[in-house]
């Protein structure tokens, strides 16, 4: 089939592309279009035109984002906040008079803790679990799993693998290194992976009202600075990984076929298929508001985030019940989707049980899972397409044994990111996380 084209009146240029999306969607492989001198010229001129620029947007509101991060870390260290007399009995538990434990480690619940001189750190390990599955409902879309093992503690400081030169080298640019004048530093390394999936996995054809498959693999560490005498907890994190990477549908669909269930068979119209590098760095700040009716503890926590998630968060959290942790290794404010999702402990084991609850507000500038990247996608939306606005939610309950083992289980919820069509809903899902000091 020949199309020759001499008019560009119903020729739409998304991104850039020389072909129309409707022309694109006729999925017929013999369609072969001819473009006259005439078209051309139109054509050019229209991509000169600020409407098909649009691929600009998500690197200008990154630059943004990026004077965001900037802009906070001149503020922070232009000075600290201090939160009054309530906070003493946090400080007198932090104090460098008693046993110390400090926060380690990282998000929802993750991170080790670190403890007075008298006691020698630990480390420790966690491995989370999350899948739409383990949500009311048993979904199978959208976020649909993600894995990861998270390793923290005096070993993880000077990790074989470990990105700790590169997030020091970005904590310096930004004046974030050594932020507080006195304050504990805990590392942390992290490997995971995990998968977005649209609603019907059975079908082959793409459903471009729905939202595209998408993965990553990825490898991240974290630093933490823990302020006693302020209550704060500056936390910074490197991630480095790969979209589009066949390894997560390949997994998806071996465990489907051990307990006979769908098919996934879209994986290969993934987003950037085949494979593309991307990073994110993170920076939060963690504050401590203070110990309620003796088993209630509140805290609150701004982020930012600048790559394949770029966005500024704010969230406010609790838990509740026999606590013997440290307010900042309490972090399910700080998960996104898979990374940071585990807890561990590197000081004396305790046991504690408590639930545990929360919520955070994001502005979202920039999200590759649905946006893609460089690379060619076969489905990708663009920022408008796309609600800047979302909200999260969670609850969990954790247990912790003597013995150094932890348990917990997390329900989250978001709100549609999706303007319109098949994928406009909400997300779902849960999560499994064990623990164990070392």
């Amino acid at each position: 089939m020949n199309i020759s084209i001499d008019s560009i009146q119903d020729v739409t240029l998304p991104q850039g592309a020389l072909l129309a999306r409707g022309l694109e969607e006729t999925e017929s492989p013999s369609v072969k279009v001819t473009l006259r001198p005439t078209t051309a010229v139109a054509m050019l001129q229209r991509v000169e035109s600020p409407a098909s620029v649009q691929w600009l947007q998500p690197i200008l509101l990154q630059i943004f984002a990026l004077s965001l991060l900037i802009g906070c870390a001149n503020f922070a260290q232009a000075g600290q906040y201090f939160l009054g007399a309530e906070d003493l009995p946090l400080r007198q538990q932090l104090s460098s008079e008693a046993a110390l434990p400090l926060a380690s480690f990282v998000e929802d619940e993750k991170r080790p803790t670190l403890i007075s001189e008298n006691r020698k750190i630990k480390s420790s390990w966690a491995f989370a679990f999350d899948n739409d599955l383990l949500a009311p409902g048993h979904r199978d879309r959208d976020y649909t799993y993600g894995m990861s093992l998270t390793y923290a503690g005096a070993d993880a400081t000077n990790a074989a693998i470990s990105l700790k030169a590169p997030l020091a080298f970005i904590d310096r640019v930004l004046r974030i290194e050594n932020l507080p004048a006195t304050s504990q530093n805990n590392y942390s390394v992290e490997a995971g992976l995990y998968g977005f999936t649209p609603q019907d996995i059975e079908l082959q054809q793409l459903d471009r009202s729905d939202r595209p498959y998408a993965s990553l693999v990825y490898l991240s560490s974290s630093h933490e600075q823990v302020d006693a005498e302020n209550n704060t907890a500056w936390k910074t994190t490197l991630t480095l990984g790969a979209l589009g990477l066949g390894i997560v549908g390949d997994l998806q669909n071996s465990a489907h076929q051990q307990i006979s269930g769908k098919e996934a068979r879209g994986w290969n119209t993934q987003i950037s298929e085949g494979g593309e590098l991307t990073g994110r760095y993170v920076i939060a700040r963690q504050q401590y508001l203070g110990r309620f009716a003796d088993s209630l503890e509140l805290k609150s926590t701004l982020q930012a985030s600048l790559g394949y998630l770029t966005e500024t968060s704010w969230s406010l959290s609790f838990r509740n019940g026999k606590i013997t942790s440290p307010w900042a290794s309490f972090n399910p404010d700080l998960i996104s989707y898979g990374e940071k999702s585990t807890y561990s402990n590197s000081v004396q084991s305790s046991n504690e049980h408590y639930f545990w609850a929360g919520a955070s507000v994001k502005a979202r500038f920039y999200n590759a899972f649905l946006q893609g990247q460089v690379r060619d996608s076969k489905l990708s939306y663009d920022y408008d397409d796309l609600r800047p606005i979302i909200v999260e939610g969670w609850a969990g309950y954790t247990y912790a044994f003597r013995q150094g083992y932890r348990v917990s289980y997390v329900l989250r919820a978001q709100t549609s990111e999706i303007k319109q069509g098949s994928g406009d809903r909400s997300v779902v899902w849960g999560g499994l996380i064990f623990a164990k000091t070392i």
